[in-house]
């Protein structure tokens, strides 16, 4: 996406001391609108926005998505992106409490928490009466008006996740889990090519007790079980819809939530209004007490949501994102990393000019993985002891502290195997024995795998994303292995193309993120746990039959030092293998403008944006009462 006018902007770097540095760019006053706010420009802030006909005496959320969204299907293989996107109509039986922290699991379709048999193995779990899908004219036995959800419903969007020719991206949640599944999945994948899926079948771990309880058995317990039903993944979709539209259910939203997809416009903006039949749903009446004295209590108890419609744009290039908040166009915005030094001070709080427009900030610490991933399927990088030492070498190589300096503000943190602060199994500082950058090592390891300086290597392809300073940090990457002689070539991809390169084991090398489904430890273990291999979510296609027997013991104990124990001695083969390297977790700086209210960022669920507010076309008006 471009700037209107054609214009660019320079890129901004964080020095030693906070300084910025500008890059690029010649646009000078653009260059200016950008640092906006620290220089006193006020009449280029957020109380220009140009207000469209169409949003006039309406409140109408503006929201940026970082990436290009893929699918609407809650199954389809997704990124935070669509997963975002898709979360304002789909809903799932549970979700989490806004102003809870730490994270707490609440009823959302359900209607209570589930009842757990004693085994805790059975979850009989009873559905709100009175749930209704959005009117959409594939109700053709209601005249288009939306039925009411039933328990049905949720097992029908359970067995979606076995339908290989919707291509599901989340088998790997119910493989080996559920009584019955697998062999139902097995059986659907061996039917003859253009034989129907048998969506009527009887399974038994997934079993309709009445119109509004169902029972879910597993095989064996999982403590995070309800965390899976809480995830996008496991949204309940109506089957005459899916059936009616086909392979155009993809591009369609219709589901519980508090919004309607209007229109979807690819690669620019998804529109959405208010559901007119949504259930009577309020605002939270408790608080953590840092939330509570941040005054997120003050539509407690009001009826949601308090926008009448939101506006997703989306963005692969991060300037235009950050010159549209700054004009008003959006409503909130992750500040990018090149102008943090610009918003914020040495110590990451929000200097005075941001301050005196108004403007609201949290800095969102998150349970994330930020890796340099490889495929142990390719010969060179994958296979056999040689290949080790080759991903030893590149760890070593690896400056994750320039990185870190150069692209996040230094504002990230570094630590070593896919478990990130703030879950059991991490480990603070330095653990890994393979941490760079020590080039006299990497090139011992390097001539150990049989490429003395590089020779004998081919050129390494890593395939990453295009959009924000992706480039930049490729070409870094390249610079620091180019000094133990490994020539790495860069290849960009939209964020989908990145996908499905890697779910068809297309990438030798990639570049990407792990955002937590859920908070717990086993979620970034998983990745690596063999049977999850691609198009599973264990995109590295890593097998190890000790880890994956750790993975075993570990997927049914209960939280505590014995688990614990087991996360770190699996997080050490990790780190010895490296089908992964370079770990870091990142902070997101959400800034928002004056007009935007209850913001309590959160990116672990997505259901959160109905209870945001904002004032019309600028104005001071409050929380609608309804």
């Amino acid at each position: 996406m471009t700037v209107r006018g054609g214009y660019s902007i320079g890129r901004l770097s964080g020095r030693p001391g906070g300084r910025s540095q500008l890059l690029a760019g010649p646009a000078t006053a653009l260059v200016i609108l950008a640092m906006v706010g620290t220089t006193g420009l006020a009449a280029l802030a957020a109380g220009c926005k140009r207000v469209p006909e169409w949003e006039r005496g309406r409140k109408i959320l503006h929201y940026p998505v970082r990436a290009r969204v893929g699918s609407l299907d809650p199954v389809v293989r997704s990124s935070q992106y669509d997963t975002l996107v898709r979360a304002q109509s789909y809903e799932t039986l549970f979700s989490y409490e806004y102003l809870i922290q730490p994270f707490k699991l609440r009823p959302l379709l359900a209607a209570a928490m589930p009842e757990l048999s004693e085994d805790k193995r059975t979850y009989t779990i009873e559905l709100k009466q009175g749930v209704y899908f959005q009117d959409d004219p594939c109700f053709a036995a209601t005249d288009g008006k939306g039925r009411e959800v039933v328990a049905r419903d949720v097992i029908y969007s359970l067995m979606r996740m076995a339908d290989r020719d919707l291509g599901p991206g989340g088998w790997w949640l119910y493989r080996n889990r559920v009584v019955g599944f697998d062999a139902f999945q097995k059986r659907m994948n061996d039917r003859p090519l253009g034989a129907p899926f048998d969506w009527d079948a009887d399974i038994p771990g997934l079993r309709v007790i009445d119109r509004y309880r169902l029972q879910i058995e597993l095989t064996r317990p999982f403590p995070q079980f309800l965390y899976i039903l809480a995830m996008t993944y496991t949204a309940v979709v109506p089957r005459e819809c899916a059936q009616h539209y086909g392979d155009e259910f993809s591009s369609r939203l219709i589901g519980t939530g508090p919004f309607r997809l209007i229109s979807w416009t690819r690669g620019s903006r998804l529109i959405y209004r208010r559901n007119p039949t949504f259930r009577e749903e309020r605002y939270p009446t408790e608080a953590s007490p840092a939330l509570e004295k941040r005054g997120l209590l003050g539509p407690a108890g009001q009826r949601v949501p308090f926008v009448d419609g939101v506006v997703f744009h989306i963005y692969e290039q991060e300037q235009p994102m950050w010159l549209k908040f700054r004009v008003g166009d959006l409503d909130i915005v992750q500040v990018p990393a090149e102008y943090q030094p610009v918003v914020y001070d040495d110590q990451l709080n929000l200097r005075r000019a941001f301050r005196d427009e108004g403007l609201g900030h949290y800095n969102l610490a998150l349970l994330d993985f930020i890796y340099r991933g490889f495929n142990m399927d390719d010969p060179i990088v994958g296979q056999g002891e040689r290949a080790r030492y080759l991903r030893q070498a590149i760890s070593l190589a690896i400056d994750t502290g320039e990185i870190n300096k150069s692209f996040y503000n230094s504002a990230n943190v570094l630590y070593d195997g896919p478990i990130p602060p703030g879950l059991a199994g991490h480990k603070a500082g330095v653990i890994s024995p393979y941490r760079g950058p020590d080039l006299d090592k990497a090139r011992a390891l390097m001539a150990k795998a049989g490429y003395p300086d590089g020779k004998g290597l081919p050129p390494i392809l890593f395939e990453t994303s295009r959009g924000s300073n992706i480039p930049e940090q490729a070409e870094m990457y390249s610079r620091q292995l180019k000094q133990i002689g490994i020539k790495l070539q860069n290849n960009f991809n939209s964020f989908p193309e990145l996908q499905e390169k890697i779910k068809r084991r297309k990438a030798q090398t990639f570049g990407l993120a792990w955002g937590a489904d859920y908070p717990d430890a086993e979620n970034f273990l998983q990745l690596f746990y063999g049977p999850n291999e691609a198009p599973g979510s264990n995109n590295f296609n890593y097998k190890n039959p000790d880890y994956d027997k750790l993975y075993q013991q570990i997927a049914v104990m209960e939280p505590g030092p014995e688990r614990t124990a087991i996360y770190e001695k699996m997080r050490d083969i990790l780190i010895e293998d490296a089908p992964a390297v370079g770990s870091m977790a990142r902070t997101r700086f959400y800034l928002w403008n004056p007009r935007l209210k209850n913001v309590m960022p959160a990116e672990v669920w997505h259901h959160w944006i109905r209870y945001l507010d904002v004032d019309i076309d600028g104005g001071s008006s409050g929380p609608e009462k309804r």
